[in-house]
């Protein structure tokens, strides 16, 4: 038998280059007795099957699916995780300064072990909710009047818009263009 060469690197630099690495891999499997985890190696890396994880025997599917490695893994880091944030939470609650104080302070309460502001909003009565809708309303009708007056001066300070759009407005700066003006436009053949 071959002796056992340190690794296996070392034994196939040996045998590959003389009789082949089929040879070479056929040598250390007989001197080192592992052909089984050799194969395994080769189906791995030819792209063999993939290991599949069990499922839930039949007799307890009544309890769901079973829980995978990975799933395991994901579950315990998640917990560990909301552990450690409570542990600083804790930490920070037993080192607060009793001391301490803001202006906030005065304005909100605890509930239950869970902080509220008290700044809600004012409670208005009945009464009082009418008297604000009906202001409400006069400031639009007010806000409403105003554009409308808007509207209007806007108007009269333009020239009148007659009901028929169809004439042409002349402008002229004397009275002797006047005349000339309107003698062209009588003597313009009417439109069809």
């Amino acid at each position: 038998m071959l002796p056992v060469y340190g690794t296996v690197k070392g034994f196939a630099k040996l045998f590959a280059g003389r009789w082949g690495f089929h040879f070479a891999l056929e040598k250390l499997v007989c001197s080192t007795g592992t052909m089984s985890s050799i194969r395994k190696a080769s189906k791995a890396a030819a792209g063999g099957r993939a290991h599949k994880e069990r499922s839930q025997p039949g007799h307890r599917a009544r309890y769901g699916l079973l829980e995978k490695h990975k799933d395991y893994v994901l579950r315990a880091k998640d917990f560990h995780k909301k552990e450690q944030h409570i542990r600083k939470l804790k930490e920070k609650a037993a080192s607060r300064n009793p001391d301490e104080f803001y202006f906030k302070m005065v304005h909100s309460k605890t509930v239950n072990g869970i902080h509220r502001d008290e700044s809600g909003g004012k409670v208005y009565t009945q009464e009082e909710l009418k008297l604000l809708r009906t202001q409400d309303v006069g400031h639009l009708i007010s806000r409403a009047q105003s554009e409308l007056k808007k509207v209007e001066r806007l108007r009269s300070s333009h020239l009148p818009i007659t009901a028929n759009d169809n004439k042409h407005v002349y402008y002229v700066e004397d009275g002797d263009e006047v005349e000339g003006v309107r003698e062209r436009a009588e003597n313009r053949p009417a439109e069809p």
